[in-house]
């Protein structure tokens, strides 16, 4: 693409990418060119998942410089016992675009770019909100928000705090599903002759249980909402001498400034998107950040999902604790009385994550081949239908729980409807709505938004000089897909083939379905 640019000049260029490439799989410039597309889009029941697809089109040289300048604290990184390598930056995998070609990759340069890109993601609520009456989405990253530092670091204490809960009372996971009460713990420290000691007692009673157990061994909400320090927060009891031990490594002044920065904008973007009814799609990314991105997703929902799904999480099904992970999840909303927004994906890293684990020594975190992958994909959709089909059987609100099936693959969609059906689960329930990219798979897309179910387009806008590397992305990664999709290119040839022979080459078809 530079090459042809180089070419034909940027003018040149600009039309002839708007004539093939560009028109094919981007909406327009800005709001006001993609307005007709949607409005199209909404004629055959298809609602719009907006992304504004500006990208960067920087060097690995220059990514593994940012990278790795920004995923280090000033106050240097540790190398001590019980830190987990993988939730360090390593010089071979800085540029976070090696072998992924199907997610845009947003290099940390300062807090005002931090802002930049706030500010965008409000102007593509906005653009929703007055595109989509009340049914859009607008997708949104965490690593466009903040330092990812701060992400790898409260990663790496989401695991630190998992393995000392097993450590205490046993059992693997989460902690929530272990239903550890506060008394197990107060029990386990009499033991260890240290539940007297001041710091310990403190510890005890910032526990946040329920009737089922411990939820959370800190207080998320404090950290969110009331600006706790985080390295200060995030300390237990060490079971042998009962001393504090902090489970993060330290951070400056200005960083936990940082880190309150990148809540504030979060916290601006959903509050933007509950006032304007516009719901958020928090994309998923490598499994160093996943562990932080959750779980500050999962406290966006318990604050913003308090009467109607508002903020969706994304989970990578082929990540093998991918359905251990939305089951824990699920169970929060349950027990903190929220409602649960969940994208369902095959995942985009997929190539990198096996070269990174293999490279840096700890296991991989993917599941073996595509087979698994399907399997944890259809499991993982079905315990979400479960519950679904819970609520409904007890006559409470089954939209406490929305997923979107995002999936090209037509077996997943059609398991989807088939299992929509045997539990009962109409597309009038406005629980199950389904996702594809724009320019991708129509054969699948129209005919679910036009048979009544909530059918989605992810699309993107932007200038084309600035969408060209989310464009050669869209190259590489179809170069694999077509070989696969048959059926689409038959389909595809055969309307060509209609068209002409009945002397209707421009025919531009109209729908009149009102999405539900």
């Amino acid at each position: 693409m530079k090459f042809s640019k180089q070419l034909f000049g940027e003018r040149l260029f600009a039309r002839i990418m708007k004539a093939t490439f560009y028109g094919h799989f981007v909406a327009g410039e800005d709001e006001v060119q993609i307005t007709p597309v949607l409005d199209r889009l909404r004629q055959f029941g298809v609602k719009p998942i907006l992304d504004y697809s500006v990208e960067e089109d920087i060097s690995q040289e220059e990514a593994e410089r940012r990278e790795i300048q920004a995923s280090v604290s000033e106050a240097g990184d540790e190398k001590r016992e019980g830190v987990l390598k993988k939730y360090h930056v390593a010089k071979t995998f800085a540029d976070r675009r090696y072998k992924v070609s199907s997610a845009r990759t947003y290099f940390y340069l300062n807090e005002a770019s931090c802002e930049r890109n706030m500010d965008i993601f409000i102007r593509c609520l906005e653009s929703v909100a007055v595109a989509s009456t009340g049914v859009g989405f607008t997708a949104i990253k965490l690593t466009a928000l903040g330092r990812p530092q701060l992400l790898l670091q409260l990663s790496e204490v989401i695991m630190r705090a998992r393995q000392y809960m097993s450590d205490v009372v046993g059992g693997e996971g989460a902690v929530l599903t272990h239903h550890a009460k506060p008394d197990d713990f107060r029990k386990k420290f009499e033991e260890a002759h240290i539940k007297d000691e001041a710091p310990v007692q403190k510890f005890l009673q910032k526990l946040q249980s329920d009737k089922e157990g411990v939820i959370h061994l800190f207080p998320w909400s404090g950290i969110l909402d009331e600006n706790y320090e985080l390295s200060e927060t995030f300390q237990v009891p060490d079971i042998k001498t009962g001393k504090m031990v902090r489970l993060m490594t330290q951070l400056t002044s200005k960083e936990e400034e940082m880190f309150r920065n990148m809540i504030r904008r979060l916290n601006n973007i959903v509050t933007v998107a509950d006032k304007l009814n516009v719901r958020i799609m928090i994309d998923a990314e490598q499994t160093y950040f996943q562990p932080a991105i959750s779980r500050l997703t999962l406290e966006m929902m318990r604050k913003y999902n308090t009467h109607k799904a508002v903020v969706f999480n994304t989970y990578q099904t082929y990540l093998q604790e991918a359905f251990n992970e939305v089951k824990t999840d699920l169970e929060q909303a349950e027990r903190q009385n929220f409602y649960f927004g969940a994208k369902l994906v095959r995942g985009a890293y997929i190539e990198q994550e096996r070269a990174r684990a293999a490279a840096m020594g700890y296991p991989d975190p993917t599941n073996p081949t595509y087979e698994a992958t399907t399997e944890s994909y259809h499991r993982t959709l079905m315990e979400c239908l479960r519950r679904v089909k819970q609520y409904k059987d007890k006559r409470e609100d089954p939209k406490k729980i929305g997923i979107m099936v995002a999936s090209h693959n037509e077996d997943t969609v059609r398991f989807a409807i088939e299992k929509m059906e045997e539990l009962g689960i109409s597309p009038e329930d406005k629980v199950i709505c389904f996702g594809q990219l724009f320019g991708m798979c129509d054969y699948i897309t129209f005919p679910l938004g036009q048979s009544g179910y909530s059918a989605y387009k992810y699309i993107p806008y932007g200038p084309v000089k600035e969408v060209l590397p989310y464009l050669s992305r869209r190259a590489q990664e179809n170069r694999g897909i077509l070989k696969k999709i048959k059926k689409e290119k038959r389909l595809l040839s055969n309307e060509i083939l209609r068209r002409f022979a009945k002397g209707q080459i421009f025919y531009n078809p109209k729908g009149n379905y009102t999405p539900v």
